[in-house]
């Protein structure tokens, strides 16, 4: 296979071509006589045993109808030379649909298991005729020029010509108008094409690993590249036309004789990666040597940075120091020399040198996303906790570097991802960059200048601009039929203006509605800064709902709705406007700014339906489930869970915890709050934050986890029967005033809208010594583990937590560093007594810490280490309860000043999208 360069991915043709290689038919030997070969959907591969060609050409000569619908075909080039050149000349001819043709060397290897290069040196002419092929992968071949046709193929996407022995490109390449992707590693360039440049379609070029010393100035005419691989070359510098990539996000230079880089790379707008490793780099421009995302080691700047005899002017020091952080540490600190901070929930700080002036400690936290702290505008989804950083405002001497980690939302269709923050009693939206880490998890990067809360969230694209007295014209990136035109002399004054729209799908207004022809068009929201109108008339243009033209629409059936916050109602204002219809699109005069919706439709009373059709734009269908843990049946999981992601997690979950069915599909807002409630003789077995009354309390987001783990007890006497309860789950906040059990069920059966579901917790009978009490017959010497201040674990809390060890205690003891000897010591004086082991076990552990910092920080690590998150997160609950505690009582008797508040209820709860 084609080695995949640092930095650079495949196309998405290419990933389909090795699928597949996977699913595609194993033909069998087709010798004279043999039956026919079978094909199997729309794919064909003959590059995993020998005689590929044979088998193709045997396929060809039957004729079956079945090929015509063949677009993927992989065949290997360890073959006869004349043999494989016959077989593809065939190809044309009985494929004449392929869209992904792979003819790859490197499925055979020499003695030392290094992979051999095909046989393959030039391809037919006949091969151009492949009309629809869009991905040709010649990979590990022996290619010294690059095949006539293959110039001839215009509809080529991606062109894979890695480990071949090409000593230079042909000009005719700039002539493939449809090429996005190109890579050429591992062979021997030494000059590119100057027509390189005209390949405005490229997006990823892979150059690495040749012989090339110069680049031509054409190449800064790339227009569309957003990555650029010339790592391994012997570039000595770089052509000054390379500052002209706008597009460009990825490039890599390591491993080269560069001594300068061109000072415009600084200003790239997109850039978020730049490496320039183990170069002879002497010159860099301070803009690049301060940045976050560009990698100097191995350079004599280096060097000299780091020798006391360096010129002044030069910082001292590249390489930062960088500190990593355990979970028992909630600050660090920061001179003037910078440095690289990752923190134990996975967010990473950069600070350059000189972005402090003097030594300062930063602390950190993260908090539970609460309504009333974080900040979404009703189309907003959050995919983070929130991270506060303190100290509050305080400004540094340039930008520090933050990555906040969230998991990607399955939709991205006109949506993009931010920073939110929150500045001078506002929240705003900072400039993000996304960087992969991996499919499933991405990094939101960006520069702040000063520390407050930070969240990462989904947003509606947000399209903006300065609008001045001489007028201007904003359009949307996602519905390019948006548009909002101010003319000259609509404001005195420079004001910003932003617009977003959301889309709603054709088959959802049709069900809500029950009408076969009711559309709509896409959703609008303007909003601007400065006074609330403008000075002369602005025109908006929104394309008519889908399915309707201007020529053929019943005017009386189009109406034009408007919704001002904090209002809950929609008007209808299409008497108050005079609507211009073009074919396609409305366009419409107005002099100040908020949403708007053309609808078209015969209902009448349009502005109750286009509230229900909003609502359910913002609703999300889920699931609720709860879960006990099959060998603790005490351990309740509790989550809520989208609809979609319900199957994927209880096939995750049904090995460690078994319970009944999830409930059946409810409707719930992003950030709405609601709380379980234990009935029918049980209780939670804890002191939670979080739980009210003996309720749990949840938020859900859409885009966490939304899960809870929590252990229950009973006063019912578990040693004559087992308990039958159940968990109910309720809207809103827990009532000042809980019901009592028989209250709430009468309420069910009478339809309680806050009610949603109730499913059933059943706690085994007792058996044996299973119902004696955990320790009041144990004589323990009083034991406090930790401190008041940062909280600490009472002789009760170790109790609690050695309740629910069970069998994972050894593991739990060694990641204590307790000697393995020691276990088979106690393993033998309390052999017939489980619950004796794990009690020895902690509190032999504990009186020896007794009095050590970082004893509970340790205990929980270890709990984290041996998969016992559940009493890890108790224990974490129990440490922040004590905190509280001791904090109030401190301030009660004014120890300590107040803690800098929290952003509250003042805060606005939802700012209009686009100001966010």
């Amino acid at each position: 296979m084609a080695a995949v360069v640092e930095g650079l991915e495949p196309r998405a043709a290419a990933a389909a071509a090795e699928d597949a290689a996977r699913d595609a038919v194993e033909a069998v030997d087709a010798g004279p006589g043999a039956p026919p070969l079978p094909v199997r959907g729309n794919r064909l591969s003959f590059d995993l045993y020998p005689g590929g060609c044979h088998r193709l050409l045997h396929l060809c000569a039957q004729q079956l109808p079945q090929l015509l619908q063949v677009e993927f075909l992989r065949l290997s080039t360890h073959e006869d030379p004349q043999l494989l050149e016959a077989t593809l000349t065939r190809v044309p001819w009985c494929l004449p649909h392929l869209r992904s043709l792979v003819l790859k060397g490197g499925q055979c290897r020499d003695t030392l298991g290094a992979c051999l290069q095909g046989t393959l040196t030039t391809l037919p002419a006949g091969l151009s005729g492949l009309a629809h092929l869009a991905h040709l992968d010649l990979s590990f071949n022996s290619l010294e020029t690059l095949p006539g046709c293959v110039l001839q193929m215009r509809g080529l996407d991606a062109l894979l010509l890695s480990h071949n022995h090409l000593s230079e490109l042909p000009e005719a390449l700039g002539a493939l108008p449809s090429l996005t992707f190109l890579t050429v590693t591992h062979n021997c360039l030494q000059t590119l094409p100057t027509a390189l440049g005209a390949l405005s379609t490229l997006q990823r070029l892979d150059l690495s690993k040749n012989l090339l010393d110069t680049l031509p100035p054409e190449i800064g005419g790339l227009s569309s590249l957003s990555e650029l691989n010339l790592a391994s070359n012997r570039l000595q510098s770089l052509p000054a036309s390379l500052a002209g990539l706008r597009s460009l996000r990825l490039l890599v230079l390591h491993s080269n004789l560069l001594a300068s880089v061109p000072t415009g790379l600084a200003r790239l707008p997109l850039l978020s990666r730049l490496d320039l490793r183990d170069n002879q780099l002497r010159d860099v421009p301070p803009e690049l040597l301060d940045a976050p995302f560009v990698r100097l080691q191995g350079n004599p700047l280096g060097e000299a940075l780091s020798d006391p005899l360096s010129p002044p002017g030069i910082p001292p020091v590249l390489e930062m120091p960088r500190l990593f952080l355990t979970s028992d540490l909630d600050s660090f600190p920061v001179t003037p020399q910078g440095c690289s901070v990752t923190l134990a929930c996975g967010a990473r700080l950069q600070f350059p040198s000189g972005a402090t002036t003097t030594p300062i400690t930063i602390r950190y936290r993260l908090l539970l996303p609460e309504p009333g702290l974080v900040p979404l505008g009703p189309h907003d989804a959050l995919l983070s906790g929130v991270l506060e950083l303190q100290p509050h405002g305080v400004a540094f001497q340039q930008d520090v570097g933050l990555w906040l980690l969230f998991v990607p939302p399955r939709a991205r269709r006109c949506r993009e991802v931010v920073v939110r923050t929150r500045t001078d009693n506002s929240w705003g939206d900072l400039e993000t960059h996304l960087e992969e880490e991996a499919p499933t998890r991405l990094w939101a990067h960006c520069q702040v200048p000063h520390f407050s809360w930070f969240l990462v969230v989904s947003r509606p694209v947000s399209n903006a601009c300065v609008v001045t007295p001489e007028g201007t014209l904003l359009c949307s990136s996602g519905h390019p039929g948006v548009k909002v035109t101010f003319p000259p002399g609509a404001t005195e004054e420079p004001r910003r203006v932003s617009m977003q729209v959301v889309h709603m799908a054709s088959r959802e207004l049709r069900a809500l509605l029950g009408e076969p022809e009711a559309a709509v068009s896409p959703l609008l929201c303007l909003s601007q800064s400065g006074p609330p109108s403008f000075l002369r008339p602005v025109t908006v243009q929104l394309p008519l709902p889908s399915g309707v033209t201007g020529l053929s629409l019943d005017r009386s059936c189009l109406h034009l709705l408007y919704w001002a916050p904090p209002v809950a109602t929609w008007d209808d204002i299409t008497a108050q406007v005079v609507l211009e219809l073009t074919h396609l699109y409305a366009r419409f005069q107005v002099t100040h700014f908020s949403w708007y919706w053309l609808w078209y439709t015969t209902k009448t009373c349009v502005g109750g339906l286009a509230r229900k059709a909003w609502e359910r734009l913002r609703l999300h269908r889920v699931n609720l489930i709860a879960l006990q843990r099959r060998r603790d049946p005490e351990q309740v999981l509790l989550q809520c869970l989208p609809r979609n992601k319900v199957d994927a997690t209880l096939q995750r979950l049904l090995e460690r915890y078994r319970g009944p069915e999830p409930s059946d599909t409810v409707e719930m807002f992003e950030g709405e709050k609601f709380f379980a409630a234990f009935e029918r003789g049980i209780n939670v077995d804890a002191d939670r934050p979080d739980c009210v009354e003996g309720r749990i309390c949840f938020v859900f987001y859409s885009h966490l986890k939304n899960v809870k783990e929590v252990y229950v007890t009973t006063t019912l006497d578990r040693e004559a029967q087992a308990v039958r309860g159940q968990v109910s789950f309720y809207r809103g906040t827990v009532p000042m005033q809980v019901p009592e059990e028989a209250e709430a069920a009468r309420r069910r059966k009478v339809s309680d809208a806050l009610w949603m579901a109730t499913l059933p917790i059943k706690l085994p009978r007792l058996r044996g010594s299973e119902g004696q009490g955990r320790g009041p017959s144990l004589s323990l010497a009083p034991l406090n583990l930790g401190d008041a201040e940062t909280g600490f674990l009472t002789q009760s809390n170790l109790l609690s937590v050695a309740g629910r060890l069970g069998p994972d205690w050894p593991a739990v003891a060694l990641h204590l560093g307790m000697p393995y000897r020691e276990l088979q010591r106690i393993r033998h004086e309390f052999r017939d007594d489980l619950d004796g082991q794990i009690r020895h076990m902690l509190f032999s552990w504990a009186e020896r810490q007794a009095g050590q910092p970082g004893a509970v920080g340790l205990l929980v690590q270890a709990l984290e280490q041996s998969d016992r998150q559940d009493v890890a997160e108790e224990v974490r609950a129990v440490l922040e309860i004590g905190r509280r505690k001791y904090q109030d009582g401190i301030r009660r008797i004014g120890l300590a000043p107040e803690d800098p508040a929290l952003p509250g209820p003042s805060t606005p709860q939802s700012p209009e999208p686009g100001q966010a």
